[in-house]
């Protein structure tokens, strides 16, 4: 029995030790614990200044003592008594001087055992945390791109006193086909003879209390014995879920002979049984669809994760609140907290072993067996540690890993003997390119089968080629079921089968590997889960800087901040903050959605809905990295591409003529537990205040779990005069499930015609003449000749562009465009007949996409493009796609837009139609003056 707990947390004294030189003499400081040295602001402060993540302003490495003097009472003596040190690095703990042992878990508590050591009177008790030469390198455990590499201890640090008889390794086993619970445990101790157990649900509507039971114990005259019993909870038992997480306490009672109480022991449960079915995971007979956001543990305030169950509880309804119902936490396991903070909400948890490299076995080059030996075992260590919580569903044993398949899939198979409750996975997209199903996964997670067959929007370059989310005309009709079901299967690009080797982005590098056989030609029969999806990133929001307030500081954004206004753009910070933020959340809208169109797919595991303080400064979320909103969109509307319930419209295109006819099927992902019965969806088609269609469309859908076919909606668009924007509205009355669309339609007859302007592709003499002579000149050059340009694309920067121009460069490919869309001068009135926004919309997919933007550094601030590309914080450059200006005596409108190529679509014959116009008009008086020798050099 758990009789007490001395809680050590308070002032101990500090010693650091930057160099380990030993058990320091005497204490020079104080701090308070839990915590860390960073966080108590203790050492000397650090003068880095990094670009690539959050600098750790107090950051150290070493050894740090730590010390206290206890209090023991006299009917303390005796009882067994362990330390309980909650999260920390490896530590070494002395009592009175005498070393009792190291524990080096990054994942799991550290617990010594003091029984017979503790004397009446005061002791010391001695820590050192090491954070230095750790057996593996931590992933985001310890990575300074996340948590940082903090030393300290974090979370409960207590004496933990028992009585004579205790239970050990507790472990709950539900079973939902029978409402019962199976009990694992080691009794230790002689004195109990019976074990009487009760339970108690909480967190739902309602009570249950099954009926309490009382069983024999063996009654060995062994000190250890092993109790395995089944406790039946009853026909009304209460099942956990994302829907209903309804949990059961569970209080175990052991008795000695005379009936009389000598140990308590409380655990919490929560019935459920989550598996795979096909091509999806069922909770309890009902089909899920995860919908998963990627962890690192980020917490900027503090730089280590949070182990107090309330602050777990505010960031998993955040979460919640945009539609996730899954964590997928990359090399990282998260402390307790969080796991209960999960089972109270119904989060479906899959922590990582905190490893990113290549298994090897024994007689391999660059074998380490004691890395590999302390990665097993920090996976049974979290399994013990966290396996009874109802939220542990899955577990993966590192991020993109390589090497030995068969070690792989024999640590598997391994962890399965030993626990086989949650679910288990090869790893998060290991062996990327040539990805096989191992014998004892129960789901695979990656990005593709092969070269074509890609289950995902976006790709960094070096990884091409890129997702459709980057490169495909616009519309909703792309999703992966081909790719994961290929009808008839491909066989996948390249080689005679063997071994070759490969390069491959590896972490924030590159890497060459040796890839087995083609790969590719292989189905899943197990769920399939689309790996890291999205990364779009945002320019930086400079306004952020001031919440950087613990002892991790924003260095990076004052560099990229500093970089703008060395170039002058610094007062354009915030309109590219929201204008390319516009951006990437319409490309998360079709990554998202394209996920929820395709039956074939499991799920997703998004990188990420918070920014990544790390590698390069990867700012991918809708939330900032302390989880708050960055006001670019709204929860609600968030939800509307990605929540258990989901309108979808089906369409090939964004951008139609007038007297075309659009069509759309209409469909509904329903991921809720119970059918949803007869359904209607209202639809209107809009212009402004006026209604161009509108509609009803009933179905009756008896089944859940899936993705619906509702109806389909038919409507010529009217011939019009003028472009125009067009909002379509679907909401399932009675709900508030709803979507919105913004579609564009042009009028049909407009035609390019050049002939009113004096066109040329380069400053030629006649240009020069007809400028001299006050006249009006539109430049629009060859593109494939251009010079001093950036290549135009539409979607926003994939993760961040140094990390992967500098990987790029590594593996001598194409280097990432690096852009992050436009901001257009709306009111312009070279756009008065191509109307926009000031962020790029689908009706610039074409233009942009044959384009390419002029550097324009070093021209005065007041000089702004009607058209600006957004380029990013390492580069900078003032770009320009649709500019004008006064130059050798005339008016000069500079166009870099592939005319031929854009005039094939009719939204981009209406923005060549709308700039031509304004080229001839009285409007066309530019007033910034610029020097045709200063022009030439940047035109060229």
């Amino acid at each position: 029995m758990l009789l007490s707990k001395m809680d050590l947390s308070g002032i101990w004294k500090l010693s650091m030790d930057a160099d380990k030189k030993g058990r320091p003499q005497t204490f020079d400081d104080t701090i308070e614990l839990p915590g860390t040295t960073s966080h108590a602001q203790k050492g000397r402060r650090n003068e880095e200044k990094l670009a690539g993540s959050l600098t750790d302003a107090y950051k150290f490495e070493g050894y740090a003592w730590f010390e206290k003097e206890i209090e023991i009472s006299a009917e303390l003596i005796n009882r067994t008594v362990f330390l309980y040190l909650e999260r920390t690095r490896v530590t070494t703990v002395w009592l009175n001087g005498e070393e009792l042992g190291s524990r080096n878990s990054l994942n799991a508590p550290h617990i010594y055992e003091l029984t017979g050591k503790l004397s009446e009177g005061s002791m010391t008790l001695t820590i050192r945390v090491d954070n230095t030469d750790y057996p593996t390198k931590g992933g985001h455990m310890t990575s300074p791109d996340t948590q940082t590499n903090w030393n300290g201890i974090t979370g409960a640090i207590e004496l933990q006193f028992y009585g004579e008889a205790r239970l050990e390794q507790l472990r709950t086993y539900p079973n939902v086909l029978e409402r019962s619970v199976r009990i694992t445990a080691k009794l230790i101790g002689e004195t109990a003879t019976h074990l009487r157990i009760s339970a108690e649900s909480f967190n739902g509507q309602r009570v249950h209390k099954p009926e309490t039971a009382e069983f024999q114990l063996k009654g060995s005259a062994a000190e250890t014995e092993s109790i395995d019993i089944v406790y039946p909870l009853g026909a009304e038992a209460r099942l956990w879920s994302e829907w209903t997480p309804e949990l059961y306490c569970l209080k175990l009672e052991l008795l000695d002979e005379r009936g009389q109480e000598i140990d308590v022991t409380e655990s919490v449960f929560g019935l459920r049984e989550f598996k795979p079915a096909g091509d999806k995971f069922e909770i309890n007979g009902h089909r899920t669809f995860l919908r998963g956001k990627h962890d690192g543990l980020i917490f900027p305030l503090t730089g280590y994760a949070p182990t107090s169950v309330e602050e777990w509880v505010r960031v998993l309804n955040i979460s919640k609140s945009y539609g996730m119902n899954h964590y997928r936490f990359h090399t990282a396991c998260p402390p307790e907290a969080a796991f209960v903070a999960a089972d109270l909400l119904g989060i479906y948890m899959e922590p990582e072993l905190p490893f990113w490299g290549t298994v090897t076995e024994p007689g391999e080059e660059n074998h380490d067996q004691e890395e590999q030996d302390y990665l097993i075992q920090e996976g049974y260590e979290i399994l013990k540690a966290f396996g009874n919580h109802p939220s542990f569903v899955m577990f993966s044993l590192g991020n993109e890993l390589w090497g030995s398949r068969p070690k792989i899939n024999s640590i598997l198979k391994e962890y399965k003997e030993f626990d086989g409750r949650p679910l288990y996975t090869q790893g998060s997209n290991n062996h990327q390119w040539v990805p096989e199903l191992l014998e004892h996964d129960d789901f695979f997670c990656g990005v593709r089968f092969s070269r074509e067959r890609r289950f995902r929007g976006s790709y960094a370059m070096c990884d091409a080629p890129q997702g459709h989310v980057q490169v495909d005309p616009p519309g909703t009709l792309t999703d992966y079921d081909e790719a994961i079901s290929p009808s008839r299967l491909q066989v996948a690009d390249g080689g005679e089968g063997g071994t070759k080797s490969i390069q491959i982005q590896y972490g924030t590098e590159m890497k060459t590997v040796e890839a087995e056989g083609e790969g590719g030609d292989w189905v899943s029969p197990l769920p399939v889960v689309s790996h890291e999806i999205g990364q779009y990133a945002t320019y930086p929001n400079f306004d952020e800087i001031d919440k950087y307030t613990g002892p991790l500081k924003a260095e990076n954004f004052k560099i990229f901040r500093e970089r703008l206004e060395k170039k002058g753009l610094g007062h354009l910070a915030s309109a590219y903050f929201e204008n390319s933020g516009r951006l990437a959340m319409e490309c998360y809208k079709e990554e998202l959605e394209a996920a929820l169109r395709s039956r074939k797919l499991a799920g997703f595991q998004l990188l990420d809905l918070q920014d990544f303080s790390g590698q390069g400064t990867a700012l991918v979320g809708a939330l900032d990295a302390f989880m708050d909103s960055k006001g670019l969109i709204t929860e609600q509307d968030w939800r509307s591409f990605c929540d258990e319930a989901v309108l979808l419209a089906r369409f090939p295109s964004y951008n139609l003529a007038g007297g075309d006819t659009f069509r759309a099927a209409i469909e509904l992902s329903w991921f809720r537990p119970e059918a949803p019965g007869m359904v209607e969806v209202d639809w209107t088609l809009s212009s402004g205040e006026k209604t161009i269609g509108e509609g009803n469309i009933a179905a009756e859908i008896t089944a859940s779990g899936d993705l619906f076919e509702l109806g389909g909606i038919e409507l010529k668009m009217p011939n019009i005069s003028s472009m125009q924007k067009m909002d379509l509205k679907l909401r399932l009355s009675g709900t508030d499930v709803y979507k919105n669309y913004e579609l564009w339609i042009y009028p049909a007859d407009v035609q390019v015609d050049f002939s009113g302007v004096h066109l040329f592709e380069t400053l030629t003499d006649e240009a020069k003449t007809i400028l001299a002579q006050g006249g009006r000149v539109v430049l629009m050059p060859n593109l494939s000749a251009l010079q001093n340009s950036i290549e135009g694309t539409y979607a926003a920067d994939f993760w961040c562009f140094p990390m992967f121009r500098s990987i790029s460069e590594s593996m001598e490919r194409k280097i990432p465009v690096g852009t992050h869309g436009l901001l257009i001068r709306n009111e312009h009135p070279a756009l008065r007949e191509f109307p926009s926004e000031t962020h790029s919309t689908y009706a610039w997919w074409n233009v942009v996409m044959n384009s390419r933007s002029v550097i324009l550094d070093g021209t005065p601030s007041e000089w702004e493009p009607i058209v600006q590309t957004i380029d990013n914080f390492e580069r900078n450059h003032k770009l320009g796609l649709l500019f004008e200006c006064r130059s050798g005596g005339g008016s000069l409108l500079v166009c870099t837009v592939d005319a031929a190529k854009a005039a094939e679509s009719p939204d981009g014959r209406q923005f060549l139609y709308s700039v031509l116009n304004y080229a001839q008009s009285e409007a066309f008086k530019p007033s910034f003056e610029i020097g045709l020798d200063q022009l030439e050099t940047m035109i060229r």
